[in-house]
This record gives structure tokens, C-alpha cells and sequence, in this order.
């Protein structure tokens, strides 16, 4: 047996055949350095010490010059040169690295495996892929999970032609395995495009795309860079979602992709029939997709008539569309993406079958309004019947009367035309009472699924505690809820996410939904992630602040008080909030009453639980009788349960002669438990 003295362990190391390796009842073991299943001949510790290479491994040298980067060895290190909390990415099978890697000083990460594979393909010594040399075109198909059914040089999907190693587990096209070391290419004609790793992590200069793993042909000194499959592009492509075929087309200037409308380099695909040229990953868009963000189906078109759309602004961006190249439109209403944004993610759309394309409503109409009892003469419906509520509601617009009441589907204060109970305290905005059972909702990734997969049903629910899902806020007023994975969602924020634009009374112009942007809310100077901004002024808020109530009442206050959207306020320089007797911040939102001079901070007025209705029912729990929502003014009852007097909200027996009281905080972690 033949004795090596191996980098990486403290004993020799014998050198085993078949024979021996399954004498010493170690058939299936691991090595230590690539940790791959160990076959013969390989080497073992003298010692015993479960210790186990591949002959490979355990030759690899303590240095690699390879023709595949050229500018700085690859050293061969026991363990990754970074810090715990940092994945270490092998640059060729974008896989972890844990243990015995090639690393060089650029950057660039090696498995031990990866970095010898490479070798072999660069000095064309095919030795290592001639375990099996498939033609079966069945292969990609029994493959295509992950990494297995894709060429590891130029990550396409596998060809009929096909070579693979049983030991390493790559698999590569015969055409990748047969690379020109240098190419004389027409895209480049000041040097020779030389085949490497792309260390300085270049885009693509044909397709824009940064590719971090496998290899490409690069002209370092002009820090060009081409895709393997970009550099050799097929001549024509046919494809589905176009009724012609496209022809490729060198070009030595850039060009506008007449499909998606952003620049494109030397490679474009033109259709001479419709006169168009774009770019080759643009060939196969999607015609039909649905949206996270839009209720209705968009359609792929090369160029739109402007005058059929009030507004040339894209959805999502909120910058302008050019008509003149490809976007997305809605056929029901004056909706418009850039391709690029309505494609970005891949979880907010889902891919409309042309076959199932019917471009119905989303809506189900079902009414919550389950019978019409008298309607005045301008035909205008005055007496209902709710499926929400047991007694018949009639339709009033006395705000003076019914001013300090709050709306039991959206927990604002009663405006405009509203439905109420004369026989109890309930009361429905006009277009609360008017809400569907059901509604088709797209702008939801489902939790079941984790991804957008269509719109999915939302049931109208009420007379229970609920969570929104967006804003956070505890509420008992009315809510949609995810018929499948169970989210809730409040009335405000369904309202919200339906909105193109946003006006509020503090700002001149309307404020769109960034869902990317980073920075401080204008209103209330916290540090958020996404924001409804202005387009002409620096100006943006967050959820919160968007939907703050413009009126409220407080127990301050005799009078509503009033949202306050002054930037920079003289009065408030001076003024202490007249509720926790703290100073105020000029440059932030806060609430007033004209007539009392009455001043508070937003959070100070609207406290912890503002959706939460004073006086309506509470029936979750373990008292034997209805409780009812209350806040003490004058006293504060102690509650039996944690001892504390009962501050702020707090729960009261509706029943007489019952004196339990609870204090909600208390209730409310029982109830979330």
C-alpha cells in the first residue's frame, strides 16, 4: 500500500484499493476534503481516524494556475478565509462551500471538485467526463430539477448530446466540453475574447445579465464581457407567442428592443413581416399575465394608442411609458406597466394560458345588502336588511346628530350618507353597507403559496378580533379574510391597495406607491421601506401616516379634532401636546381642535387600539356573560387579574348587576396566545 504524507491531516495516509476499502467495512464513506461518496482507489488514515480522500483530492496540488484565470493562482485552503456569519459560493456550481476550497484573491471560490473539473475542461483532458457519454434525449427530461437538467458551463438546458461524471456529478453539452480557449468574435474586434471566469463580475455586453457562476469569454484589458450562449446565438428562433419567425441580426450600434423598450447591444432578433427588432430573451414574453398589483389581466403589445389612456405613467414606477415600444396594458381600465417592471419579480405575476383567457371581471357580485325594504323617489334605497346586522338600517346624512359615531365596518368616523340601527348603536358608511360577500383580491401572495398564483377569494367577515395583515392594527370592525391561507385584511387597507394615486388635504399633488424606496416618513420621521411618495417634491409616508383619520374624537375634546398637515407650524414651536404634556415637533403631523386650541400628538390621540369601537360587543373569552368595550374616564377599577388599575381600554359585563372588568392589554395577550 502506498503512503502519503497529505495536506489537512496530522497522520499518513495509505492508499486503498476496491478490495481493501470494503475489507475495512467502509463501502460507503465520504471524503473529508470534497465530501463526496469515497470509491477506489483512495487514500485512508494509518491511524483509523475515519479520515477518507479521493485519489483526486488528495493529490490536488497546494496551488492551481489555471488557464481559465490567468491573473492569480487559486490556493487550496482548508476552510473559507471569512467571518461565520458569511456564505462562502463556489463560483462554478453556485453551491456552498464548507471546507478545502481554492481561493484566490479576487474573490473568486473554488469547491476542491469544481476547481479540478474546470482544470480538465480547460486542457481538454475529457478522461474525467468519459465515465458516461449519454445521447439519450430523455436525459434533461428525468433531470430538470435545479442544477441536474442544465450544462454547468452555460447553464441552458441540456441538449440531446450530452456528457456527465458519475463521480463529480456534472454534466455539461458536448459543444461546452469542446470550447475554444480563444474566439475572434465580430462583437469585439480589438482582441481575441479569451474563455474565463468572470472575476470582475461583468455584465454580459449583448444581454446586460451579470452571471456570478460558470464561465463566459471575456477581453479583460477592455473589460468586455459575452455570454457563452450570447457569444454563438442561434441563427432563428420561432416561438409561440409571436406568429412569425425571428432572424438574428449582428448590429455594431445599440438599439431600442422594440419589445420591451430599453437598450440592446449587438445581438437583436428582427421579424420582417411586423418590422420589429428586441432583444432574444424578449422573444418569449408572456402575451397574458395577472398582476399582485392590478385586479385585471394585462396584455403584452409592441405599441399602444396614447390617446385611448389619460395617463402614460407606469403602475408600479410611476415614470413614463413610451408608446412608440413594448409595455403592458389593461383592456377594462387606464393601466399601464413598463415590461421590465411588470416582469420584475417573479412572485407578483402569474402567466395567463391564452386558452383560459376569458378577461372576465374579478369581482363576484354578491351583494351584502340581502333585501330592499323602501327606496324614495329618486329611486336611491333608504330602508335595508344587512346580512351583517339583525335590524332593519335606514339611510341618513345628518352629520350634526350623529357626528361622534363611528362607522362599524371601518371604524372612521361616521361622513357623508350612512346607514343606522334606531334601535341600536350601529352604524355602515353607504359604501361599507354596500360591500360584496365575496371578493376576487390580486394584490395578495398567498401564504399557502408564498408566491402570486392568480387572485384569490376573500370572504367578508365581522363581530370578532382580528389582525390586519398589512397595517398590524387590532380591530373588530368589518374585514375581508384569504379563503385559503386565512389572512385578514382591514377595510382601510383594502381601500388603500386599490388606489392608483393617493390625495391627501395636507399635499397639492397625488402621492403614488413605491415599494422599493428606503428613507424617512415626511409625517412622522420614522425610517421605513417602501412609501407613497411625490413624484414632484421631495415628499413621502408610510402606511401608517396614509391612513391616518382626518377627524377623530377624544375624551380631551368636546369638538372633533382635526389632522394637522402644516410643515413648519409657529404655534406648535410653542405648544405642548395637551394630552401627555410633552413637547411637540414642528415638522411633524399632529391633531387640533380650532375652537379649544386643543393640541396632541397623532399617537397620543388615537392610543394603541384606535379601530377598536367603544360600546360594541366582545363575546370571545371565558366571562359567562357578553362583555362590552369602555374606557374609563373618571375611575380606574382594578382588575382582578393582574392587579392594575384599568387605565385605557378595557373590557366591561354588559349584563346589570355584574361588576367584572378586565383589562384589555391582559385580555388581548390571552386572546393572541
Amino acid at each position: 500500500m502506498e503512503e502519503l504524507k497529505n495536506y489537512g491531516h496530522q497522520h499518513p495516509l495509505l492508499m486503498l484499493n476496491e478490495e481493501q476499502l470494503i475489507g475495512n467495512g467502509n463501502g460507503v464513506v465520504d471524503c473529508s476534503r470534497c465530501g463526496e461518496k469515497v470509491s477506489a482507489p483512495c487514500f485512508s488514515c494509518v491511524e483509523c481516524c475515519g479520515f477518507y480522500l479521493h485519489k483526486t483530492c488528495a493529490e490536488a496540488p497546494l496551488e492551481l494556475n489555471h488557464p481559465l484565470h490567468r491573473h492569480h493562482p487559486l490556493v487550496l485552503l482548508q476552510n473559507p478565509p471569512y467571518t461565520s456569519d458569511t456564505r462562502c459560493v463556489c463560483d462554478f456550481c453556485d453551491e456552498t462551500c464548507e471546507k478545502f476550497i481554492y481561493h484566490c484573491s479576487c474573490g473568486l471560490d473554488f469547491h476542491n471538485k469544481c476547481a479540478l473539473f474546470t482544470l480538465n475542461i480547460a486542457e481538454r483532458n475529457l478522461k474525467e467526463l468519459e465515465h458516461v457519454a449519454l445521447e439519450d434525449p430523455s436525459f434533461s427530461s428525468k433531470n430538470d430539477g435545479g442544477n441536474l437538467g442544465k450544462c454547468f458551463v452555460c447553464w441552458e438546458p441540456l441538449a440531446m448530446y450530452t456528457y456527465f461524471s458519475l463521480d463529480c456529478g456534472f454534466n455539461l453539452q458536448k459543444k461546452c466540453a469542446e470550447l475554444p480557449l480563444k474566439l475572434n468574435h465580430l462583437c469585439h474586434r480589438k482582441h481575441p475574447l479569451v474563455l474565463q471566469f468572470n472575476s470582475e463580475r461583468h455584465s454580459c455586453k449583448t444581454c446586460q445579465v451579470t452571471q456570478r457562476r460558470g464561465f463566459l469569454y471575456g477581453c479583460s484589458p477592455c473589460k468586455f464581457a459575452i455570454h457563452i450562449e450570447c457569444a454563438s446565438p442561434f441563427p432563428d428562433i420561432e416561438d409561440k407567442s409571436h406568429q412569425h419567425q425571428f432572424t438574428l441580426f449582428w448590429r455594431q450600434i445599440p438599439f431600442i428592443c422594440d419589445a420591451c423598450g430599453t437598450e440592446g447591444q449587438h445581438v437583436a432578433y428582427t421579424c420582417g413581416t411586423c418590422s420589429i427588432m428586441v432583444h432574444k430573451k424578449c422573444i418569449s414574453l408572456p402575451r397574458i399575465i395577472q398582476h399582485a398589483w392590478h385586479n385585471h389581466r394585462v396584455f403584452h403589445t409592441y405599441f399602444i394608442h396614447k390617446e385611448y389612456f389619460e395617463s402614460l405613467n407606469c403602475i408600479w414606477c410611476h415614470e413614463f411609458v413610451d408608446t412608440e415600444h413594448g409595455s403592458y396594458f389593461c383592456a377594462d381600465c387606464n393601466v399601464i406597466f413598463h415590461v421590465n417592471c411588470a416582469l420584475k419579480e417573479k412572485e407578483w405575476y402569474c402567466i395567463v394560458s391564452e386558452e383560459n383567457e376569458d378577461n372576465k371581471s374579478l369581482d363576484i357580485p354578491v351583494n351584502s345588502i340581502t333585501k330592499v325594504l323602501e327606496t324614495n323617489d329618486d329611486g336611491e334605497v333608504t330602508v335595508i336588511e344587512h346580512f351583517k346586522h339583525k335590524h332593519y338600517l335606514m339611510l341618513n346624512d345628518n352629520i350634526r346628530e350623529h357626528g361622534d359615531k363611528y362607522c362599524d365596518g371601518c371604524l372612521l368616523l361616521i361622513s357623508a350618507k350612512f346607514y343606522h340601527c334606531s334601535r341600536c348603536d350601529f352604524f355602515l358608511h353607504k359604501s361599507c353597507a354596500e360591500l360584496p360577500k365575496m371578493k376576487l383580491f390580486s394584490v395578495h401572495i398567498c401564504r399557502e403559496t408564498e408566491f402570486f398564483s392568480g387572485s384569490k377569494p376573500f370572504i367578508l367577515t365581522s363581530n370578532c378580533m382580528f389582525k390586519c395583515g398589512l397595517c398590524r392594527y387590532l380591530s373588530n370592525g368589518f374585514f375581508y379574510k384569504c379563503n385559503e391561507c386565512g389572512m385578514d385584511l382591514c377595510l382601510r387597507c383594502l381601500d388603500l391597495s386599490l388606489l392608483d394615486a393617493v390625495k391627501i388635504p395636507g399635499h397639492k399633488h397625488p402621492l403614488h406607491a413605491y415599494y422599493d424606496y428606503e428613507g424617512q416618513c415626511c409625517a412622522c420621521g420614522t425610517d421605513i421601506e417602501g412609501a407613497y411618495r411625490c413624484k414632484d417634491c421631495n415628499f413621502e409616508l408610510c402606511l401608517f401616516c396614509i391612513m391616518r383619520p382626518t377627524k377623530v374624537r377624544h375624551k380631551c375634546d368636546d369638538h372633533p379634532l382635526t389632522l394637522t398637515y402644516d410643515k413648519i407650524n409657529d404655534y406648535v414651536k410653542y405648544h405642548y401636546c395637551d394630552i401627555c404634556e410633552e413637547k411637540m415637533d414642528p415638522k411633524y403631523w399632529y391633531y387640533h381642535c380650532e375652537t379649544y386650541d386643543t393640541s396632541a400628538h397623532v399617537n397620543c390621540v388615537l392610543g394603541k387600539y384606535p379601530f377598536i369601537k367603544l360600546g360594541s360587543t366582545y363575546n370571545e373569552g371565558n366571562h359567562q356573560h357578553p362583555l362590552t368595550f369602555v374606557k374609563k374616564i373618571h375611575y380606574y377599577p382594578e382588575y382582578v387579574g393582574c392587579g392594575k388599575p384599568c387605565k385605557d381600554l378595557s373590557l366591561e359585563c354588559a349584563k346589570s348587576g355584574c361588576k367584572y372588568i378586565a383589562y384589555w392589554k391582559c385580555r388581548k395577550s390571552a386572546m393572541l396566545w
